[in-house]
């Protein structure tokens, strides 16, 4: 986890800065504390947090940049938007800021989740915040807050991670490991570290019993696949790579707005072979190939008007054509005569096939239910545990 005081400054500029990202819906205003009777008005403008600040921080002349502009970021996802904003409020009060007016500002706009706090350097006595080793002080107070967190987040963890359905032990592994854990096996349990450092351990046991009670919930499936051929042609879903890994636009969109994380396999950027789903509203984990296969979950729209050539016809060709629809034209008018004289000859048997047409509607039509084969993904105990002896991770095939 990462602090950094951002740039000082003579006005609050950074309310500004996180109101705009909070109208384009890159951020998400969390907390408005110490505002006095400010916080019990609605319609509130950003002028208006500014103008409480700019009076509180008049009580002070010496001070030339009033601002207080930090931001607490984590890696990836390992940490909710609420879990940042606990963490966030507690480092307010480790830094003298606890009783100071100040804005709690999420944004979702980057790879890493991350929050911004603005506040003012001037207390309400008129006396600066004390600022003296202010850089180190600020990692100092936010590694006390996670080493007493530590353990009471881990719990909170795995009682999340077991209540999740899911098939494999890789799966549970993998839950983990995306919250910022490495799993080690020793014997029956599995030894929980983080920072490399043991901080837990869970029986198998455990894990087996959840894994016993897998089951597989069709109906989300398919409600998940709706989703995906809903929104596949709005998004751009194809995959690419970067410092943090595999990531696409229709994955990043259908993770932010619907709780569905993809997790790309593949290896230093090269092509991925496959992908696992966390539904994180549904409390599931899901082999790709169970919702779709990733060719078909990559694959662009396609346009089928692209490659069709409207051509304009000369004038002979135009006449010519006028021509042949008139003699159709004729030639339809002449045989509805012909079937119309038929039907008086055969006593009026097509106006009887008719009326039997129309009496298929007292029938009910079945509606047939289609039992979908989902084909199994790529062996992800086998796969995925390979990978992990390659990088001294714990082997999750006990095959």
């Amino acid at each position: 986890m990462i602090v950094k005081i951002l740039k000082k400054s003579t006005t609050f500029k950074a309310v500004n800065y996180n109101s705009g990202k909070v109208d384009k819906n890159r951020g998400e205003l969390l907390l408005v504390k110490n505002f006095g009777a400010l916080q019990g008005m609605e319609n509130l403008r950003p002028q208006d947090y500014i103008n409480y600040l700019q009076a509180v921080s008049t009580r002070s002349t010496r001070i030339k940049y009033p601002q207080f502009h930090v931001s607490i970021s984590t890696k990836g996802r390992q940490h909710s938007k609420e879990e940042l904003a606990e963490i966030a409020q507690k480092w307010m009060d480790g830094m003298g800021y606890g009783e100071q007016p100040y804005l709690l500002i999420f944004h979702k706009d980057t790879d890493n989740n991350h929050v911004h706090l603005v506040s003012t350097r001037v207390g309400r006595d008129g006396k600066k915040i004390s600022d003296r080793y202010e850089k180190l002080k600020a990692y100092r107070v936010l590694n006390q807050i996670m080493g007493e967190d530590r353990e009471q987040q881990l719990t909170s963890h795995l009682q999340k991670a077991l209540s999740y359905n899911y098939s494999t032990r890789a799966q549970f592994m993998m839950l983990l490991e995306n919250l910022g854990y490495t799993l080690v096996r020793k014997n029956n349990m599995y030894c929980i570290n983080k920072n490399e450092t043991e901080i837990g351990q869970i029986q198998l046991s455990k894990v087996d019993e959840r894994i016993a009670s897998y089951q597989k919930d069709k109906a989300r499936l398919i409600q998940i696949r709706a989703l995906i051929e809903k929104y596949k042609h709005s998004r751009d879903p194809s995959i690419k790579y970067n410092e943090n890994g595999y990531y696409s636009n229709l994955a990043d969109f259908l993770r932010d707005q619907f709780g569905l994380q993809f997790v790309f396999h593949g290896k230093d950027g090269k092509a991925p072979y496959g992908y696992t789903l966390f539904d994180h509203s549904g409390k599931a984990i899901y082999k790709g190939a169970e919702i779709m296969v990733l060719k078909e979950l990559i694959a662009p729209k396609p346009d089928h008007f692209s490659s069709i050539e409207v051509k304009k016809l000369p004038k002979e060709k135009q006449a010519a054509t006028s021509n042949e629809q008139s003699n159709l034209t004729a030639s339809n008018n002449s045989n509805i005569q012909l079937e119309e004289s038929s039907t008086e000859l055969n006593g009026g048997q097509s106006a009887d096939l008719a009326n039997g047409a129309q009496d298929l509607s007292e029938f009910e039509i079945p509606i047939l239910t289609v039992d979908i084969n989902i084909a199994d993904d790529i062996d992800d105990e086998a796969i995925l545990g390979r990978n992990r002896r390659r990088k001294r991770k714990s082997r999750t095939n006990t095959r």
